[in-house]
């Protein structure tokens, strides 16, 4: 095996940091995949200290290591300052993670945000090259606990000057959501988030339901339950319809627990008819990622991939 074949990530999340090397073959050639607690509660050196040793537990297991390294994060490296922000893990906020682990590993790390990780994993790896090889322009969105996105032109990540390209979680959508953590109101985030939908739920109905139940209930008649997946699947028309607007994807690939939500492909696309500036054309395929839980982590890898 050449060295130059294989390709290197890491993805941090919140409690755990999962490690990869992609040969050639790309999913079907992983040649390495193990994940160890992050231990990110007890401080940022810690945490440096865990992916150093996951590092080194990689290049035992290979028996190099490379120039570079990708990584992605749950936050936004900062292009201005090269420090981090919006990370769930607030240890890395305000600290200059990408210079500390070069320094520290010596080596080149490349980092983004976890919803561009997926966007990049999908676009090269996963649903488009198998169902549309001919997609240029990717827009991935991942819908769960929280909201995100991400951009890919050409098999790469765009970013933008800011380094928010593709954050589409945190554009405004509805007062009705009320504060989010970003320091705005009613964004994308807080009305179409999982736990946004379920709270939603539980102040109209004063019961706690999770999402698939809240489906199952509407499915049966429960006029609450309806009016929320109603709700869900018109405010997702209006906050995608601003996306094929102004970026006008080839693909849009959904993924996260609520894009599993049948609703989504069906009366969502109809609820996209109803504000994008195309006459109520909607031609764009919207489809479920393909990847699962590897794409933070495959995404990671493919951020050094031909560098």
């Amino acid at each position: 095996m050449k060295h130059a074949d294989t390709i290197w990530g890491i993805d941090l999340g919140g409690t755990k940091a999962e490690g990869v090397i992609l040969g050639p073959g790309g999913p079907d050639d992983v040649r390495f995949r193990e994940r160890i607690p992050t231990g990110a509660e007890k401080g940022y050196d810690h945490l440096l200290a865990q992916i150093e040793k996951l590092v080194l537990r990689m290049e035992q297991v290979a028996g190099y290591r490379p120039a570079r390294i990708g990584m992605g994060t749950p936050g936004t490296l900062d292009p201005q300052t090269k420090t981090m922000r919006g990370c769930n893990s607030e240890c890395l906020n305000g600290q200059p993670l990408r210079d500390d682990l070069s320094r520290r590993l010596g080596m080149a790390v490349e980092i983004a945000n976890d919803a561009n990780c997926f966007a990049l994993a999908e676009a090269n790896l996963g649903v488009v090259p198998r169902q549309f090889p001919g997609a240029q322009v990717v827009f991935g969105v991942i819908m769960g606990t929280g909201v995100g996105g991400g951009l890919v032109v050409n098999g790469r990540s765009i970013y933008g000057h800011h380094g928010i390209a593709g954050e589409w979680g945190h554009n405004f959508l509805d007062e009705s959501g009320g504060p989010c953590y970003c320091g705005k109101s009613g964004c994308v985030e807080r009305v179409l988030s999982g736990p946004a939908l379920e709270r939603y739920h539980a102040a109209r109905s004063g019961e706690k339901l999770r999402l698939p139940e809240i489906r199952q209930r509407a499915l049966s008649g429960d006029p609450v339950a309806k009016e929320t997946i109603a709700r869900m699947v018109d405010y997702f028309g209006k906050a995608i319809s601003v996306v094929i607007n102004i970026v006008d994807p080839d693909v849009i690939v959904l993924g996260g627990g609520v894009s599993q939500m049948p609703e989504l492909y069906t009366d969502g696309r109809l609820a996209i008819s109803k504000y994008i500036f195309n006459n109520g054309k909607v031609s764009v395929p919207l489809v479920p990622a393909l990847l699962g839980d590897s794409a933070g982590v495959f995404g990671a890898a493919y951020l050094v991939k031909g560098t």
